[in-house]
């Protein structure tokens, strides 16, 4: 027997209504293939990786992510904004770790909503910027900024 949905939640499967189906359907079909893809790339040593606790299973989640390191920060952009997974567990926890050119450093990350994201990706590596605007979608985009600790690496 299946429970009626709580006030203001939409049911399964189906689009939000401030979101138009093409979008909800692209949203799937691009976090679909970036669980594929990450799956491969985080083994990467190379890729730059986000670690975040999971906000309910409390266990260290990695996502690959594109951005710049600009001083004691590192700059990224989120594609999906609010809904990226990432995105959620920093809201939780904000203690986060970047690894950087196989390197990793601990830091406090912030979610701007007020930063301009489309401007903040000019200021990024063109691939990443391009990737983020072909995968995003909608106005979803949402930047973040990493404040790195002195001698953070671990």
């Amino acid at each position: 027997m299946s429970m009626p949905p709580s006030p203001g939640s939409q049911p399964a499967g189906k689009p939000s209504a401030a979101r138009p189906p093409f979008a909800e359907r692209k949203y799937r079909a691009v976090a679909a293939f970036q669980r594929r893809l990450n799956a491969v790339t985080r083994r990467l040593p190379a890729q730059t990786l986000l670690e975040t606790t999971g906000r309910v299973s409390g266990l260290p989640r990695r996502t690959p992510v594109g951005g710049r390191r600009v001083g004691d920060s590192f700059w990224l952009v989120s594609e999906f904004g609010e809904r990226s997974q990432y995105i959620r567990n920093i809201r939780v926890d904000p203690r986060v770790r970047v690894r950087l050119r196989g390197r990793w450093y601990t830091g406090t990350a912030h979610v701007l909503p007020d930063d301009d994201p489309i401007a903040r990706l000019r200021r990024l590596p063109r691939l990443n910027g391009l990737a983020v605007r072909a995968m995003g979608v909608g106005a979803g985009h949402l930047t973040v900024r990493v404040d790195l600790e002195e001698g953070g690496s671990r």
